[in-house]
């Protein structure tokens, strides 16, 4: 056997065992939502550093996360959950980020398919892992393949067979999956529409291999998904193409998330920049300051910064109101709002996230290179995290619906 193949094959065993959890926590309103989220980021910072210097999946931490209850938050109120309003999930998945940035991305999909399954699931599907997310089940995913032609060029296939179906295909960029309880594949059906199958741990057929090594978010497990003939009963397989062939919140809800976490990573860079400049940044020699912190372009520089974190925050929260109206009365009209207002806050948290990993060394000085602090986590998770969804493409989509009227496209990266 090829070390390759003997690779897969021990990562697939080694999955296959599942230790059972206790039941999550349900979180009952929006205020609890918040106060739990901070007690767990509080936990999971405490070795976050560390966790990103020895690329340790966090999954204690993870236990801890998706056991608080916050992983259910978006379950709708008649299935059990709180629902709670999307800038309170934002803020969540933000407070969350700001410790550990790697752990506030592993929940993004699975909080997606919470969505999915709210807007077109069959009512045996949203019973059945509605259930399921409220006791503290989690989703992973595999979605993204590497090597098509572009992001929506999908060659993993579900094919009909004798009581179900069979999913095939290889997938990359699998956040979370190795660490999941289940785990979603966006799939291409026999008539060519997307589709996804909820795939079980420990299914015949189901590899997931560690082998993400980006410099950013080293923690999130997104490396391999390999899909080789695996049974999926029908009920397992949700109609997502139905998500975009009408107007939904689907890619707000999807974008949102996004942008949250880029603001955790900001709040995170400018926490550890204000601490270092207090405690270790000199003054410049051509002044006679007793203290860095005197410095009057440092002072204008972190007042920059603050602004631009809490014009960051302002959107994101704006953004969470217009995804509340479209999902109350979804139409053309208001789920383009939506999207568009989740894409300014996408476009600030980037460039924000991206700024106050940057200016913490500038500010810092060069003392805060030194590996023993590990500050440059900040800026690789920014710098890896924000090459989702360009925003290239979001300046042109608040544009073009300013100037022209021209609605945003429906998919998952606006």
């Amino acid at each position: 056997m090829s070390q390759t193949a003997l690779k897969q094959e021990q990562a697939s065993q080694t999955h296959v065992k599942v230790t059972p959890r206790p039941h999550a926590y349900i979180i009952k309103n929006d205020a609890e939502a918040i106060e739990v989220a901070k007690r767990v980021a509080t936990e999971i910072a405490k070795e976050a550093a560390v966790r990103d210097r020895e690329r340790r999946l966090p999954r204690a931490e993870l236990d801890l996360f998706s056991s608080s209850g916050l992983w259910g938050i978006t379950v709708p109120k008649e299935y059990g959950g709180a629902f709670v309003a999307n800038k309170t999930l934002a803020e969540v998945i933000s407070i969350i980020s700001e410790a550990d940035p790697s752990i506030g991305q592993i929940p993004q999909n699975h909080l997606y398919m919470v969505e999915g399954l709210r807007l077109d699931g069959t009512e045996f599907q949203k019973k059945f892992f509605f259930d399921l997310v409220l006791k503290g089940v989690r989703f992973g995913n595999a979605f993204s393949e590497i090597g098509t032609k572009n992001v929506n060029d999908v060659q993993t296939r579900l094919k009909p067979t004798e009581g179900g179906y069979l999913l095939t295909g290889k997938k990359f960029y699998s956040s979370g999956a190795l660490l999941a309880d289940w785990v979603p594949v966006v799939a291409k059906d026999e008539y060519d529409n997307t589709i996804v199958a909820f795939v079980e741990k420990g299914a015949k057929g189901l590899t997931i291999i560690d082998d993400w090594s980006s410099f950013g978010q080293r923690t999130t497990a997104s490396g391999t998904t390999i899909l080789d003939n695996i049974f999926i009963p029908a009920e397992y397989v949700l109609p997502h193409h139905l998500a975009f062939d009408r107007p939904t919140v689907m890619g707000p809800v999807a974008q949102i998330i996004q942008a949250a976490v880029d603001t955790g990573i900001a709040r995170a860079a400018f926490k550890d920049t204000l601490y270092f400049v207090r405690n270790h940044t000199r003054p410049w020699i051509d002044t006679e300051l007793e203290h860095g912190y005197d410095d009057p372009h440092t002072i204008k520089d972190i007042g920059d910064l603050q602004i631009r974190i809490h014009a960051t925050e302002a959107l994101l929260s704006r953004a969470g109101d217009f995804i509340d109206r479209a999902q109350i009365e979804a139409n053309e009209e208001t789920v383009a709002a939506a999207s568009i207002a989740v894409a300014e806050a996408k476009v600030l948290s980037t460039e924000t996230a991206l700024l106050a990993g940057s200016k913490l060394f500038e500010l810092a000085g060069t003392r805060s290179t030194l590996g023993e602090f590990n500050l440059d986590r900040h800026w690789r998770n920014a710098r890896t995290h924000t090459l989702h969804d360009p925003v290239r493409w979001k300046y042109h989509a608040v544009g073009n619906y300013s100037l022209n009227g021209v609605n945003p496209p429906r998919h998952p990266w606006i």
